[in-house]
């Protein structure tokens, strides 16, 4: 009988990496970043209905630098945009973000000069999480597809030049100031 599931033997590669991103998969901390009403379905996520600890990640940390994923749940202030950027720096890598609600994605209904637009202008997103408030229900949702996408993360040198990819691709984007959609 196997340990590991039968992606890990067809993954091909470096038999270590697969092994380290199994094990990286199976434990992911949360840090919060609860701002508003988004809050409230992250919290009942945790709660015995839903049980967030059978994927490991019920433990929800205070620190930062016990985190391996930002679970951004509502608007994010201006004010609070510095302190969720630092945060979001003292993290360790490898780290990665949920963006949970029409608010933390998009700015939701609050169009004014208060609220960023997105937190995706202060950190970088790896899942946005539609919906006002999303349901507990969606976020373990992903949660599992983040658990897909660490498996397949690489490490090392080549998680630095598949950063490096990124960010050269995102530089050459139209941005989204420029975008005139079909009304144009």
């Amino acid at each position: 009988m196997a340990i590991f599931p039968p992606e890990i033997s067809e993954k091909g590669g470096k038999p270590l990496d697969t092994v380290v991103d199994f094990a990286r998969s199976l434990s992911i901390w949360p840090v919060t970043m609860g701002l508003a009403c988004c809050a409230i379905e992250m919290m009942a996520t945790a709660a015995p209905r839903f049980d967030i600890a059978r994927f490991g990640s019920e433990v929800f940390r205070a620190s930062p630098r016990h985190a391996d994923v930002m679970l951004v749940s509502g608007r994010v202030s201006h004010k609070m945009a510095t302190i969720m950027r630092n945060v979001y720096d003292e993290m360790a890598d490898p780290k990665w973000v949920i963006s949970m609600g029409a608010c933390a994605s998009s700015g939701g209904i609050f169009n004014n000069y208060a609220i960023v637009q997105g937190c995706d202008h202060v950190v970088p997103v790896d899942i946005y999480l539609p919906g006002c408030p999303p349901r507990p229900e969606m976020l373990l949702g992903a949660l599992l597809a983040l658990r897909d996408h660490i498996k397949k993360d690489p490490l090392g040198k080549r998680r630095e030049e598949a950063i490096r990819k990124a960010e050269a691709a995102a530089l050459k984007a139209v941005p989204t100031s420029d975008l005139k959609g079909l009304m144009a």
